[in-house]
């Protein structure tokens, strides 16, 4: 059986990266495979841009976050900011989506009009067996996910009350959400 689920991908912080971060995102999941494509527009240019979809490990539906996550009113929705709403990181958009290696230097880089788009083909087998060792379940539950595109360039100021994420292990302009959509079945 195959399922299609597509995201409209809206902006966020768009005031502070000064563009309007927009696009599209398609996950279709067929007995073997997830095919995923996400094309975005108005990104930062020539900037990689970390794409995951997040969501809650209790089944809990995750919404998007907005200027209302801002809970420290710097005029900025921070990775932390969006756990509330959106819960935690899950898979990644990069390279091999199955390794579930969220750091890594194998994300999409916009162009210089601020354009990527990105098509992986993933062995469903492969990402559920490591979905299950990070969340206990392997269970995608995709019409329960947010997908949110990062990532600035250095040269953006953030103001310092900004975090990478909880525990502060990466920089805040990579991890910055610049863009962000609910996963929806088709």
């Amino acid at each position: 059986m195959v399922q299609k689920y597509v995201a409209e991908i809206k902006p966020l912080n768009e005031a502070i990266i000064g563009t309007k971060p927009h696009g599209t995102a398609e996950f279709i999941v067929s007995d073997d495979a997830l095919h995923i494509e996400v094309e975005m527009f108005d990104t930062p240019k020539n900037t990689q841009h970390w794409e995951h979809f997040h969501g809650f490990t209790d089944g809990k539906d995750a919404q998007p976050a907005t200027m209302a996550q801002d809970v420290n009113h710097d005029g900025v929705v921070d990775l932390p900011e969006t756990e509330a709403v959106s819960g935690t990181t899950m898979v990644p958009f990069d390279a091999e989506p199955h390794q579930m290696d969220i750091a890594n230097d194998t994300y999409p880089v916009s162009d210089d009009q601020g354009h990527f788009k990105y098509v992986k083909h993933v062995p469903l087998a492969d990402l559920k067996a490591q979905f299950k060792k990070f969340f206990g379940t392997d269970n995608l539950d995709l019409d329960k996910r947010i997908i949110y595109i990062h990532g600035v360039p250095d040269a953006v100021k953030l103001p310092d009350t900004v975090g990478g994420n909880l525990n502060e292990k990466y920089d805040k302009h990579v991890t910055l959400p610049i863009a962000t959509g609910k996963i929806v079945k088709v």
